[in-house]
């Protein structure tokens, strides 16, 4: 089973929980665990395709699911899953 780490804005989905257990053999799996257990968590994550949002970066174990076999990365017992916004802004100064 694997633990899924939950960032701030999530938390008020899951009871304030910022971190989770969900089952599942890959990263697919245990975020439609994950959604199941807590309604509204998916309108969050995904788009009305069902793909995870691209703003939206999932690690596991450190290293973003893109870069491994996206949702069908397998998952081990004890891995970590981190669920990380992207962020974006800045304070617009230009330096010369």
């Amino acid at each position: 089973m694997a633990q899924i780490y939950l960032p701030t804005p999530l938390r008020r989905l899951t009871a304030g929980q910022a971190r989770v257990n969900a089952p599942g053999q890959t990263v697919e799996e245990a975020l439609l665990a994950l959604e199941r257990q807590f309604p509204g968590v998916r309108e969050q994550l995904r788009e009305p395709t069902g793909e995870v949002r691209p703003f939206i970066n999932v690690f596991v174990n450190g290293i973003e699911m893109r870069q491994l076999a996206g949702p069908a990365t397998p998952l081990g017992e004890g891995d970590e899953i981190s669920i990380v916004p992207a962020m974006a802004g800045g304070c617009g100064l230009t330096l010369l």
